[in-house]
């Protein structure tokens, strides 16, 4: 069975891993000054988070379109793949799921849409998964992206909470920490609800309590450092992870400058760390 393997961009995976598992990643769209953009193409993240602390309005999202997929799925299923796994943004924080399955549901009993219960790399290492294990079949996919998502944690240390209350999509616990002395959130992504962890008032205590909570969790098979234009801050971060580390972290440690339909809802200056443990 050829199987093929769908996502959406809020996966960030980077292009080289796109490439060498033939994926298909469908973009979303990010609305700035009354402009649309297509995620990934129209506007550097770079240039994103430069403009995103002076912008006057605050930018929106949007998912892709039934047709967006559908087109997608035709294309994979025309040019021989038997079935289509379509992995995507958790389905608690955004429709794309449940615009995926609707447009799958034109091709019955082909594809199987799986919410990721996640989001960016988080999502990402599961879509790795699944591409890993596809020539072994349907079951061997399914079951390689469960396993992933039984040893992920996806954690992040927000500068702010600002930009998270005007989406309206920040939790009141956050929320309330964030106005607190202008405290900074650290939040965890758990089966797709934020959950506030912990507070702390400056940005090197917000990394060194990420720190902790990431080498105590043990070896790990696949690491990546997210930040939202936060470059210098997330090499700082790893450097000093790699100095304090005893137990096993993986050769290949990603360094993502996260997406900016997501970034639009977290702000400029974060920093994060998803992981799969082994």
């Amino acid at each position: 069975m050829k199987l093929g393997i769908v996502t959406d961009s809020t996966c960030d995976l980077p292009g080289f891993l796109v490439e060498q598992h033939e994926l298909e990643v469908v973009p979303c769209i990010l609305v700035m000054n009354g402009k649309e953009y297509v995620d990934g193409k129209d506007i550097t993240r770079e240039e994103f988070y430069r403009q995103l602390p002076s912008l006057k309005m605050q930018p929106t999202t949007a998912a892709p379109s039934i047709g967006d997929f559908a087109t997608r799925y035709d294309s994979l299923l025309t040019h021989g793949c038997d079935h289509i796994l379509s992995i995507h943004a958790a389905g608690t924080l955004t429709s794309i799921l449940n615009i995926a399955r609707q447009a799958a549901s034109e091709f019955p009993d082909r594809i199987t849409c799986i919410d990721s219960a996640s989001l960016s790399l988080g999502l990402g290492f599961q879509v790795l998964a699944a591409a890993e294990a596809a020539e072994s079949g349907l079951p061997a996919a399914l079951n390689a992206i469960e396993s992933t998502r039984k040893r992920l944690r996806v954690f992040a240390a927000l500068d702010t909470v600002e930009y998270l209350k005007r989406s309206g999509r920040v939790p009141a616990a956050v929320a309330i920490l964030g106005d607190l002395l202008r405290i900074k959130p650290l939040v965890d992504l758990i089966n797709g609800e934020v959950k506030a962890v912990s507070a702390v008032r400056t940005t090197s205590q917000a990394n060194e309590r990420m720190s902790r909570f990431l080498l105590e969790g043990g070896s790990l098979e696949k690491l990546a450092i997210l930040h939202t234009g936060a470059e210098a801050r997330a090499r700082g971060f790893l450097n000093g992870l790699m100095q304090k580390a005893s137990q096993s972290v993986p050769r290949d440690i990603l360094m993502v400058n996260v997406t900016t339909v997501i970034g639009t809802h977290v702000g400029p200056n974060g920093l994060g760390f998803a992981a799969v443990g082994q």
